[in-house]
């Protein structure tokens, strides 16, 4: 995070960030003080660019052991329409990214401004629980860092069960922490910088507890889960490595030299090859998890920062910051198979559970979009608060969360 000290914390004041091909901006808005509230605001609030559709009457339901891959009842995603059915607002938050669980529960990170994790009731939109980000390394089997630390919370993903919730930190604050982290960074200019390595936590989704503890790399952004769940990955924006955490042993194996920036990461359905987000590139680099090296690279287009699959592994879609623009690419032949913009700095994409309709926010235009997959057709365009910045997709719901920087969460229904 490009650094501004002193005004972290602060009730009156939040941040916005900005990120270009390697560049953070920052502009400072002014805030409210503490309002938290469940609402629901009219559907007349949204703007559409689709036309009236009748939707055919065909349903799906799809049962599944694994909560994320679960199909909602009812007509395909891309066949149904967005309704705003409730938003939550707090300056008590400043959600980077949020995580529906797929049983009930969706999850927002708070990174360096708030240092929490709020979970939220999937069906009422309801905060339920904020987890704090404090911990005993020494505890966690660290037992030279004695004293209680905060993590930034910054990006997550659950275990294929369900039962485990893995979340990194952007930066460590406390006793031999090392200053909080940039976004404008290298390898030698963090350690020149006095940058110590930040940490994975996982969280028990039964108790909300935070019961593992990993040292990872450098400012780590994005974190994913192997379908078979014996991988967690975990991408260092400023050490420029992608470490590979064995959940049998719960420490980092393999650390993956990775070119300057990787972001976004997505895991193909067996388990075999991980696709990286180069932020700072064009590219998206593909990971052998048996052997744990780069088998390969693919064009994908300016800044990518986002990567999700389809259901059977065949495509991939990368958001495309700087274009604001997501691409398609068929991954058998390594071609980009669709381009379509959709706004300004286009930053999280997430994928239906039927693959049949992608969901992007569009950070400098406050807006996200709603795709339909198989050809990037846009669907429908909606406004959202301004820095729009994560989103999920709940199966357990059929609803679209939108988190913002600007303490927001608002929720969309499929119907």
């Amino acid at each position: 995070m490009a650094a501004q000290h002193g005004r972290r914390h602060r009730k009156s004041v939040y941040i916005r960030r900005r990120i270009g091909v390697g560049v953070a901006a920052l502009v400072i808005i002014l805030g409210v003080s503490v309002v938290t509230a469940d609402f629901v605001r009219a559907s007349s609030s949204t703007t559409s660019t689709s036309s009236t559709t009748t939707v055919p009457p065909t349903t799906t339901t799809t049962v599944s052991a694994r909560p994320l891959e679960q199909i909602p009842p009812g007509p395909r995603i891309a066949q149904r329409r967005l309704k705003l059915i409730g938003q939550y607002y707090s300056n008590a938050i400043t959600p980077k990214s949020v995580n529906a669980s797929g049983t009930g529960y969706v999850y927002a990170q708070n990174m360096v401004y708030r240092k929490t994790v709020s979970v939220f009731n999937a069906r009422s939109g309801r905060l339920v629980k904020t987890i704090s980000s404090a911990v005993d390394l020494s505890k966690f089997g660290y037992p030279a860092l004695k004293g209680t630390v905060l993590g930034a919370p910054v990006e997550g993903a659950f275990s294929p069960d369900g039962k485990d919730y893995w979340i990194t930190n952007y930066s460590m604050y406390g006793p031999n922490m090392g200053p909080e982290g940039l976004d404008t960074c290298s390898p030698s200019s963090a350690r020149a910088a006095g940058d110590t390595p930040d940490y994975a936590y996982r969280i028990d989704t039964a108790t909300w507890k935070i019961d593992r503890v990993v040292r990872v790399g450098l400012v780590p952004k994005f974190i994913a889960t192997s379908p078979d769940g014996k991988w967690v990955l975990v991408t260092n924006w400023c050490s420029w490595d992608l470490n590979l955490i064995a959940t049998s042993t719960n420490r980092v194996v393999t650390t993956i030299p990775m070119p300057a920036t990787p972001r976004g990461i997505a895991v193909d359905p067996a388990s075999h090859f991980a696709y990286i987000a180069i932020m700072g590139g064009e590219d998206l680099v593909k990971v052998d998890l048996h052997t744990g090296r780069i088998v390969g690279t693919i064009y994908c287009g300016l800044n990518p920062r986002t990567v999700v699959l389809s259901p059977d592994g065949a495509y991939a879609y990368v958001s495309l910051n700087a274009p604001g623009a997501v691409t398609k690419i068929d991954l058998a032949t390594g071609r980009i198979v669709g381009t379509v913009n959709t706004g300004t700095e286009c930053r999280s994409l997430v994928i239906s559970t039927d693959g049949s309709a992608l969901f992007v926010v569009n950070y400098g235009s406050a807006t996200m979009t709603m795709l339909r997959a198989r050809n990037l057709a846009i669907i429908e365009t909606v406004n959202v608060p301004s820095d729009p910045i994560g989103i999920t997709f709940d199966p357990s719901t059929a609803q679209v969360w939108v988190s913002s920087y600007s303490g927001y969460i608002t929720r969309f229904a499929l119907r």
